[in-house]
């Protein structure tokens, strides 16, 4: 019997690994079917963005609550689109120390507790849940993008999705129309991943009948999503076959200085403007990376990064700090721009895209994941300038993401840790 369980046990450690297989070559891009018939007045878009280094806060948060406050340092550099954008302090997810002081990166888009501790299992992550959801309206349900790697996005069994950082690749599976023994070779592809599900689903049925109830729940989940990769493969080969878009912007070339940490963001802001005009997806994550190294070319700075971001308070530290962190709200505000100007049935794409942009850390300087910078840019919000929650008592903030998952369509009343289907601050226009 204990033989028997052990065997049991390997097997569903090993659909782990299995869950993983959407993210395959063969399995992308996932969820696609025939273009969406949906008017341009319901579309609407999910755009997440963090930066794991934090955001010194006194340099973000206004004095006063409301629309009338006087723009901060930070703030400055948004201030073209100050009726498109609410920033929150107060807002936190609960139970958030982890193995280590970065570890609430893990958990910024799930709320999951105690990330990296043992027992830790992440959950699905709130544009997984929207991809999901959509359903194959875009030739991509998502992208998860980043400077460095690191990867904001978790499957609904905890699996993390690795993150593009490469802005050439991301241009070619958008707008590269492959030859045709390319086309060839990626249905071949698809059809192998057919296969292999097919055998996984078949070994799982036999060893079902041999499974308590607690295992045979798991499995059942298991198998659950292996019917969903199966769906997914089927949408995925009548993209295949489809011209990619034409887009006026030559394909790039990835940024060759690893620490020219803005060009780097610039650039894949720029791959985000292009996929969001041609619909070629509706949910994305972007992490805009850190590093243990001076970023280049940003005049004024000579300590490396993390060092600053753990600035103990030392004013020469948090003047250097607020030189990176300035001209990341300044590419974050080119980037507001340019979908503000970009237009979907006579309207600012803008208007159709919420935007998340914030940190997992409040005070990096402390490894504090409370109080939050939280800036909620575009969607149809009445925005309300600044909104300050408890600073002590902190408001969870996946209230704000029952809302940004009710404006994608989803019906749903709570996600994660959130205790209201809502939050202060955010109204749908």
């Amino acid at each position: 019997m204990k033989r028997r369980v052990l065997n049991r046990r390997h097997f569903l450690r090993g659909s782990g690994a299995a869950i993983a297989l959407p993210f395959l070559s063969a399995m992308e891009p996932a969820f696609a079917k025939a273009a969406s018939t949906a008017s341009p007045e319901s579309v609407h878009r999910f755009v997440a963005i963090c930066g794991s280094l934090g955001f010194h806060t006194p340099a973000l948060f206004p004095d006063t609550e409301g629309n009338d406050y006087q723009l901060t340092p930070y703030l400055q550099h948004l201030a073209a689109h100050r009726d498109r954008f609410t920033v929150f302090s107060g807002l936190s997810h609960p139970e958030q120390n982890g193995n280590n002081g970065h570890a609430s990166m893990l958990t910024w888009l799930t709320s999951a507790p105690r990330p990296g501790l043992a027992g830790f299992k992440n959950t699905i992550s709130l544009d997984q849940l929207m991809a999901e959801r959509l359903g194959g309206v875009t030739r991509l349900p998502y992208l998860s993008l980043s400077t460095n790697g690191e990867s904001l996005s978790w499957t609904a069994n905890g699996v993390g999705i690795p993150a593009e950082q490469s802005p050439s690749r991301l241009f070619k599976k958008l707008f590269i129309t492959g030859s045709p023994r390319e086309i060839e070779a990626e249905l071949r592809d698809l059809e192998r991943g057919r296969s292999i599900l097919d055998t996984v689903a078949g070994q799982a049925r036999k060893l079902d009948r041999t499974l308590g109830p607690q295992d045979r729940a798991k499995l059942d989940e298991y198998l659950t999503s292996v019917r969903s990769l199966e769906t997914r493969i089927g949408q995925t080969e009548q993209w295949t076959k489809r011209d990619k878009p034409t887009v006026n912007y030559e394909p790039p070339q990835d940024v060759a200085d690893k620490q020219d940490i803005l060009a780097k963001q610039r650039l894949m802001y720029d791959m985000m403007a292009l996929a969001l005009q041609t619909d070629s997806t509706r949910v994305m994550t972007f992490s805009l990376g850190g590093m243990n190294a001076v970023p280049s070319n940003i005049p004024g700075v000579t300590t490396d990064w993390h060092n600053l971001s753990h600035h103990g308070k030392d004013e020469e530290k948090i003047e250097e700090l607020k030189i990176i962190e300035e001209h990341e709200f300044m590419a974050f505000g080119e980037f507001l721009t340019t979908i503000r100007g970009l237009t979907e049935a006579g309207q600012p794409l803008l208007d159709s895209t919420s935007i998340l942009f914030g940190s997992n850390l409040g005070n990096a300087s402390a490894h504090d994941w409370h109080n939050l910078p939280i800036i909620v840019a575009g969607g149809k919000y009445r925005h309300q300038g600044y909104v300050a929650h408890d600073a002590e008592n902190n408001t969870p903030l996946a209230n704000l993401f029952v809302t940004f998952a009710q404006q994608m369509g989803i019906e749903t009343d709570a996600f994660g840790s959130s205790t209201a289907a809502g939050i202060r601050g955010l109204e749908t226009a």
